[in-house]
């Protein structure tokens, strides 16, 4: 008996020098013993003495390399061998790996799918947590929990996706710490070592409970792509167990509810309607009289199946005036601004920023809203520019009377209407930005585009982002930072 030492668990190059090595010398499977440093006791010599003085050539087809590289990431210690065998085999049956119903075939195509798939699941599931140290340096941890010898497999999807932040990911078998510039892999470790929530996690659990949808709810499909294994290292996990009970209620109450179609009496006053009428009105001398002028406004036509116009809300001293594209299905009903999904993500993310809602004005670029009725939802749509230009007038007169500070342009939509132009809104999210005025211009996303980024790991990106900006506002207008307020 003979050992073949491997530097680690999933040391595919170390295996793969050594097998060639021992099939030429001709050593059969049966008779090597596969020992990875720190895993048992070296009792053995590190080579075979060569039992034949003449050496074959070993080759293998294309695929069998790919096949392997996989194999030996699974957790069954038999893989080694298995793989040896194999190759053994190959050498005389060249057709082997088409052979799909032999057992050690089938075999090994189980191991790979298994570590393909637990792949996959540490790219889906893999949570970073930002902890700071003592001098304020932030780096991103995860814990996670793989079932196969993955980590360095998976390694370089992080280092592409994550370039620019310097992060840990922390498991029980390896672990790997990327510092900007160079990847380490490390020794595995402990979960106490794994960080405990951050200022995300709220956020990101508000988002989840949003975006749940209980009519489309698969239980044993979520499960099946989600095990509940990996629930535990998820922010959302702690209310899942509840929005599945909830689920059938929440079904039956949205099929009962009725469409939110316009009351009756809007398609009377609509048909009734004179043409539109693009005169601006007479002397408006306040904000209260902008509000009761605009509430009969019929600049452009979306009055017309809008429920009712939503004006801007907040204190006529606000220091900050943020300004959104448009009110949504549920600002249309209530007749407030910001108080749908987006809604409560922007304020979420206000708070997780530390600034003081109450303190602020919050508007739309456009007062009615613009939507395509299927069955019973009403669904969202982009303003046009006439539609933009239409309520530029009252986008200025609610800035006149207010007087801000700073002005935030949520969305691409409301850049454009205090701007007076289309523009990239990634390129004026960097910039220092002006109103005609000299008023101080802050460009950044509505938070309606966090709810619809379908990638997990690019959403908790955005969000932060997002959080960042509004840091930027509590940094240039002081006033609105909450311990100001106080």
């Amino acid at each position: 008996m003979v050992v073949a030492r491997l530097a680690h668990p999933a040391d595919f190059e170390g295996w793969r020098e050594q097998a060639r090595a021992l099939a030429q010398r001709w050593v059969l499977p049966e008779d090597i013993a596969w020992h990875v440093a720190g895993e048992g006791p070296d009792l053995f010599a590190a080579m075979p003495r060569r039992d034949r003085e003449d050496l074959r050539a070993v080759s293998v087809p294309r695929a069998f390399p790919d096949l392997a590289e996989s194999v030996i990431c699974h957790s069954d210690p038999g893989r080694f061998a298995l793989l040896y065998r194999l190759l053994w085999r190959l050498q005389a049956e060249r057709d082997l790996l088409k052979v799909v119903t032999d057992p050690d075939i089938y075999r090994a195509e189980a191991m790979a799918r298994s570590v393909r798939r637990d792949i996959h699941k540490m790219t889906a599931f893999v949570r970073f947590r930002e902890v700071a140290d003592e001098e304020g340096a932030v780096t991103y941890v995860a814990w996670f929990e793989p079932e196969h010898h993955i980590v360095e497999r998976a390694a370089s999807f992080f280092v592409e996706r994550f370039t620019g932040m310097r992060w840990s990911i922390l498991t029980p078998r390896r672990s790997l710490h990327w510092d900007g510039e160079t990847l380490h892999v490390a020794a595995g470790a402990s979960r106490l070592e794994a960080p405990g929530d951050d200022a995300v996690e709220a956020c990101w659990r508000t988002y989840y409970a949003s975006i749940f949808n209980p009519a489309r709810l698969k239980v044993k499909a979520m499960k099946a792509e989600m095990p509940v294994k990996y629930w535990r290292n998820l922010p959302e996990a702690g209310l899942i167990s509840s929005l599945i009970a909830d689920a059938d209620k929440r079904t039956q109450e949205m099929v009962r509810q009725a469409p939110t179609l316009p009351p009756e009496r809007h398609e009377r006053m609509a048909r009734r309607a004179p043409a539109v009428s693009a005169e601006l009105p007479e002397e408006i001398g306040s904000l209260a009289e902008a509000r009761i002028a605009a509430a009969d406004c019929q600049r452009c036509g979306l009055y017309r199946c809008a429920t009712q116009t939503v004006f801007g809300e907040g204190p006529q001293d606000a220091p900050v005036v943020f300004v959104g594209e448009q009110p949504g299905d549920q600002e249309d009903l209530a007749g407030k601004p910001f108080v749908g999904p987006a809604g409560k993500l922007f304020d979420r993310a206000l708070a997780e920023a530390g600034l003081d809602r109450s303190r602020a004005y919050v508007t739309n670029a456009v007062k009615h809203f613009k939507f395509e009725q299927r069955g019973k939802r009403r669904i969202h749509q982009r303003p046009n520019a006439g539609e933009v230009r239409a309520c530029r007038f009252w986008v200025a007169q609610e800035l006149a009377f207010i007087r801000p500070r700073l002005v935030v342009a949520l969305g691409a939509t409301a850049l454009q209407a205090l701007t007076g132009k289309a523009g990239s809104l990634t390129v004026a999210r960097e910039l220092e930005l002006k109103l005609e005025d000299g008023t101080a211009l802050v460009a950044t996303v509505h938070p309606s585009f966090l709810l619809r980024v379908p990638d997990e790991e690019t959403k908790e990106r955005e969000l932060k982002r997002f959080i960042a900006d509004l840091q930027r506002v509590g940094q240039m207008v002081p006033e609105m930072r909450r311990d100001e307020a106080a």
